[in-house]
């Protein structure tokens, strides 16, 4: 996760009143004060949701589809884009089943970068991690019909 200045955004926490507050910080902020940056810390939780909900929408798009199906032919046998698109359809209802520590390593394997600024964020994504997800989603499918 990277601020509007292009330096990275540190994972942090504190506590008050016994609970936990999880947040990210901009790097710039902590080594050069406060207005160094018109970001200085995000709230990981929103951050997190945002992050997750953005890759949700975007895996259904036909643009991510057809990007996807392009990069597992080039990485493998050539793949039918209807089973691509299936494969990337299964994911979306099944993302709440998952244990939260599978849910982080999807989301490593398809975020390459997150730029947060004052309007918002960008999320760079990971075709060859898109097409690693195709081919575990094809092979838990093989597993189900057996």
């Amino acid at each position: 996760m990277f601020g509007p200045t292009g330096k990275a955004m540190t994972p942090s926490h504190t506590r008050k009143g016994g609970r936990l507050y999880r947040y990210y910080v901009s790097t710039d902020a902590i080594k050069n004060g406060a207005n160094s940056c018109p970001v200085r810390r995000v709230a990981a939780g929103e951050i997190e949701a945002a992050v997750v909900d953005q890759i949700r929408v975007l895996l259904r798009s036909p643009e991510m589809i057809v990007r996807t199906w392009q990069a597992a032919r080039a990485e493998r046998e050539p793949i039918p884009e209807r089973e691509v698109t299936e494969a990337l359809q299964r994911l979306d209802p099944l993302w709440d089943e998952l244990f939260p520590a599978e849910q982080a390593r999807i989301v490593r394997l398809l975020v390459e970068r997150v730029d947060v600024d004052v309007d918002g964020l960008r999320i760079r994504l990971r075709t060859e991690g898109l097409s690693g997800i195709v081919d575990e989603l094809s092979v838990r499918e093989d597993r189900r019909a057996a």
